[in-house]
């Protein structure tokens, strides 16, 4: 959500703001008339509220049954869907608590917020939560994914390996996320005309701490952003090449085919995921930095307030994304839901379900798991 200093401000105060509101510029542009671009606002906040249904519908029944039939299938117990679910549970998060209220603050209300200062806290908190569970998730999986396949006689993780990595990105996130919990809170601004008085809820960051704010945006584009996405890349690149480019040795079975055809459906979904990750997020810390570093460049742009709305619903839709790339984009969880909602059908798992027993065994073949 947006990002304030405390207290009660007019226009005089704009200056002291260090994380400026796109939503506070937009009602001070009413003190020079009507917003000329109230149709771009009205179409931006209508795309944001179908992104947020999206979101609750198929991020909340998807991810809560990708869950469940994990834990009701015991073939399905991988360390990568370990992993995966991790990442379902965190979007599952977005999509239960933080997008109904959203969904009030940003659309119901248009940027009123009605919960008070704890609540206000507590989504903004959980909303940025989710996103490093979410990016130090993926890390974690394109880490698994190259060990195994590119260092196949290496001890590859276990599953109660897995369970600590869970929750070392737990505690990593907590951690990273604090400031978003300590900063955010509600504030009325001393708005014109018809807006008056409207809650605003999001970051508030007092001027005297401008540069503790800076280093903490910088940081976060560092470490949440920039350096996994340049690790996980070149883990996939290598991986493949190992799958794609590298020629195998010995006899190629029948058997060993089929392993290579799942080990490379399963990382063409990976990186799928990371380049909706990559091209979802990126606006969102491009649009921060620029609010942050460069405010004078969205204070002149006109329709400031609909490109903040189209920011949000791109990094809103990542988790959509992953939803439907984990749901259809591999075989086991398609197949448990067809035999969940039709238990009398004869469902054939491929290969791929015995991953599990595949990767206890070494092998200086590459698509050895």
């Amino acid at each position: 959500m947006g990002s304030m200093k405390h207290g009660s401000f007019d226009a005089a105060d704009l200056n002291e703001l260090w994380n400026r509101s796109l939503e506070y510029n937009y009602f001070l542009s009413e003190e020079h008339g009507p917003e000329t671009g109230g149709s771009i606002i009205f179409l931006a906040r209508l795309f944001i509220g179908m992104t947020l249904v999206c979101v609750m519908l198929v991020c909340g029944l998807g991810n809560i049954f990708f869950i469940i039939t994990l834990f009701m299938h015991k073939k399905m117990r991988s360390v990568t869907n370990i992993l995966i679910v991790n990442l379902a549970i965190s979007d599952f998060i977005v999509a239960v608590i933080c997008c109904p209220f959203e969904m009030d603050y940003y659309v119901i209300r248009e940027q009123s917020w009605a919960f008070g200062h704890i609540i206000c806290s507590s989504v903004s908190y959980l909303r940025m939560l989710s996103l490093y569970v979410s990016t130090n998730t993926l890390f974690a999986i394109a880490v698994d994914r190259y060990l195994v396949i590119v260092h196949p006689l290496k001890p590859r993780m276990r599953l109660h390996t897995a369970c600590g990595v869970i929750i070392l990105v737990w505690l990593t996130s907590v951690i990273v996320a604090a400031p978003t919990a300590y900063f955010a809170t509600e504030t009325i601004f001393d708005a014109p005309n018809e807006s008056g008085g409207k809650v605003f809820c999001g970051q508030i960051w007092p001027a005297d701490r401008a540069l503790l704010y800076k280093s903490y945006s910088l940081i976060l584009l560092g470490v949440e952003f920039l350096a996994p996405v340049v690790i996980m890349s070149l883990c996939y690149i290598r991986i493949c090449n190992e799958l794609w480019f590298k020629d195998l040795p010995g006899v190629q079975t029948q058997q060993l085919r089929s392993r290579l055809q799942a080990r490379r459906k399963t990382v063409l979904v990976l990186v799928a995921v990371l380049l909706a990750y990559i091209l979802c997020w990126s606006p969102f810390y491009s649009y921060a930095i620029i609010r942050d570093f460069f405010p004078g460049l969205l204070l002149r742009e006109r329709h400031a307030i609909a490109l903040y709305y189209i920011v949000e619903c791109i990094a809103i839709s990542n988790s959509i994304i992953n939803t439907l790339f984990f749901i259809t984009g591999r075989n086991q969880p398609k197949c448990c839901f067809r035999k969940q909602l039709n238990p009398w059908e004869k469902t054939t798992f491929s290969l791929e379900r015995n991953n599990t027993t595949y990767e206890r065994r070494t092998s200086a073949h590459p698509t050895a798991v």
